[in-house]
């Protein structure tokens, strides 16, 4: 096993930033009247997972890394959230509502066994 270098080498970031590929490519499909609604929300909602699992690391302190990371969790269900409502909307599709809901729920389990272990 390789060590920690860097938050980088975080399997959840990895995952998070594979989640905002994910999310910029299905999203382009959304109509062009979403542009400041929802294609802008769940995306800057998908940056914000990754991003806090980062800001986390690079901190001082264990209290600090596990409240960034529970703010990357809230990230992570409010994208869940918005992707429904792209689904319901017909805006994606089945499968790739299956696609990115399952990557979060993957990201959702490390996330929770990181924060845990962190208490």
């Amino acid at each position: 096993m390789t060590p920690i270098k860097s938050y980088r080498d975080l399997i959840v970031w990895q995952k998070a930033m594979a989640l905002v590929k994910d999310i910029y490519l299905t999203s382009q499909a959304f109509p062009k009247e979403e542009i400041y609604g929802l294609t802008s929300q769940i995306r800057n909602c998908a940056v914000s997972i990754p991003s806090n699992i980062a800001e986390g690391y690079g901190r001082n302190s264990t209290g600090d890394y596990k409240r960034f990371l529970q703010i990357a969790n809230g990230s992570l269900y409010e994208l869940q959230t918005q992707i429904q409502i792209a689904l319901d909307l017909n805006y994606i599709t089945q499968e790739s509502f299956n696609k990115v809901f399952n990557l979060s729920i993957e990201i959702d389990k490390i996330l929770y066994t990181i924060i845990q272990k962190l208490k």
